[in-house]
């Protein structure tokens, strides 16, 4: 008898195995139970006769999650998960779990989050989590097979990177200091060294906002590259979007699927990129097209959320006149999935009005919102670069253009379907004498900067680089509705557990 994995089944058809993991689901027909094992590889249907005694004692002490060994005879049923199932002769029990508190019945989003710890075992956060693992791969391997070296940049800083009024502070042995927004600084450094460099960790703002988009604390890859100009580091971000949506497309097709992913949008992730500038963005924005346009999709969204009233109303209807348990709890399972979708669209058909309303009015020289990306994002089926911003709303140490003084050599990274920026970047300001009147203006302490104000001293060259939010990509590339579903435990306003 050999040991193996379920996603390892099909290397064992006709031979006996010991699988072990944890009990995800059970029903019992007469003399007949089917156990759903979950193992962290899969999921496996095992099937267990009432003629091996035993086993089937055993198996009907099962709880939800309880854990247990089983051995039994693979073999091939097209109809089960995998495409094989398991002819079980021997189950062990290892530990019985008390009332899992987490069922087949469909959960409140602040419940689930409530008991991250446990809801991690089901499948959809599982196919989530694989996806992260293949992404963070995926940037690594980009990197690695590019020629970067990698870079292990402080999380404790003394000084805000990017915005000062998003820092955290921490008490540093009698001094402040505060939580790393980018290692982007230091990169600067590294890369007039090796040359190609990028880093890969946890960074953390304090901003006070709770969009679907936001976490305080969320994962970065950085590159930075010397003699490079913006028209490089784009080339570079697209090479790595390209690289990160094949690899996921090549490994995830299952799991894409399960989260009811389109994948036929994602298939149109391919070189090139449409470019347009910031003020192309605007002149969107305002447009009579647009407003057209989004006075359309919000009638049509109106008429979504009354049909989806119609749909509880009817769910509700049905209930009432139904007698047996497991109906009823099918019944309010779908009626507790309707009234949240419902309240979510509810909100966005409320808010819509005011984003009609603030496109229209958009001033050039202002940043854009998460609204006006989401507009903008829409009107392309893969990533699109907006380019060329007005300093005011960007970085210190972003470059100046030569063409326009009024903007800066910098770009955003929206991600299609309304998900919006994933990346940000920019070539740097390379000229001493021209860095240190934009912190004068930005009333930035020079002596703050001192060592950053250095590599502009000794040997400075054209160099850039961007910043890839994980969160965010992962939200787009998986189809997700919020960012918080993206990390395994993730930290917002409202929560700090588990």
């Amino acid at each position: 008898m050999e040991s193996a994995t379920i996603e390892q089944l099909g290397r064992h058809e006709g031979k006996v195995v010991s699988l072990q993991g944890w009990l995800y689901g059970m029903r019992k027909s007469g003399k007949v139970a089917f156990l759903e094992l979950r193992d962290g590889t899969g999921i496996c249907q095992c099937v267990v006769e009432a003629s091996a005694a035993e086993a089937f004692e055993n198996a009907r002490t099962l709880t939800q999650e309880s854990s247990l060994v089983l051995e039994g005879l693979v073999r091939a049923e097209p109809r089960a998960i995998g495409g094989y199932e398991i002819s079980a002769t021997k189950v062990q029990p290892l530990q019985v779990a008390q009332e899992y508190p987490i069922s087949r019945k469909s959960h409140g989003a602040d419940f689930l989050m409530s008991h991250r710890h446990l809801w991690l075992r089901s499948s959809r956060p599982a196919a989530i989590l694989k996806v992260r693992h293949t992404i963070i791969k995926a940037c690594r391997d980009f990197f690695d097979s590019n020629g970067f070296t990698l870079i292990d940049t402080p999380i404790l800083v003394a000084r805000a990177g990017e915005d000062a009024q998003t820092l955290f502070p921490v008490d540093y042995f009698e001094k402040q200091a505060f939580l790393a927004q980018t290692g982007q600084l230091y990169l600067e450094s590294a890369c007039m060294s090796l040359g190609k460099v990028y880093c890969f960790g946890p960074t953390f703002r304090a901003e006070k906002s709770k969009t679907r988009r936001h976490l305080t604390e969320f994962w970065m890859v950085e590159p930075e590259v010397a003699f490079a100009d913006l028209d490089d580091v784009m080339e570079l971000a697209e090479g790595m979007i390209c690289a990160i949506v094949d690899a996921v497309l090549a490994k995830h097709q299952k799991e894409l699927e399960l989260l009811g992913r389109d994948i036929e949008t994602l298939k149109k992730v391919c070189k090139p990129f449409p470019k347009i500038t910031y003020s192309d963005a605007v002149d969107i924005l305002k447009s009579e097209e647009n407003r057209i346009r989004m006075e359309n999709e919000l009638q049509l969204d109106k008429e979504r959320l009354e049909d989806m009233k119609r749909q509880q109303e009817d769910l509700e209807s049905q209930l009432a006149n139904v007698s047996k348990a497991w109906k009823q709890e099918k019944l309010k399972a779908g009626i507790r999935e309707l009234t949240e979708a419902i309240a979510e669209l509810e909100r966005d058909v409320n808010n819509r009005p005011g984003h009609i309303r603030l496109a229209a009015e958009f001033e050039w020289g202002a940043d854009l919102g998460g609204s006006d990306e989401t507009i903008i994002s829409r009107r392309f089926d893969k990533p699109v670069f907006v380019t060329d911003y007005p300093k005011e709303a960007k970085a210190f140490y972003m470059k100046q253009s030569v063409d326009d003084p009024r903007v800066v050599r910098n770009m955003d990274l929206l991600a299609p379907e309304g998900y919006g920026e994933i990346i940000g970047g920019s070539q740097r300001e390379d000229d001493l004498e021209v860095l240190r009147t934009k912190m004068q203006e930005m009333q930035l302490n020079e002596e703050d900067y001192s060592w950053y104000l250095d590599l502009r001293r000794y040997g400075s060259v054209p160099h850039g680089g961007f910043g890839l939010g994980i969160e965010r990509a992962i939200s787009w590339i998986c189809g997700l509705k919020h960012v918080r579903e993206t990390i395994p435990f993730p930290r917002t306003m409202g929560r700090l557990e588990p």
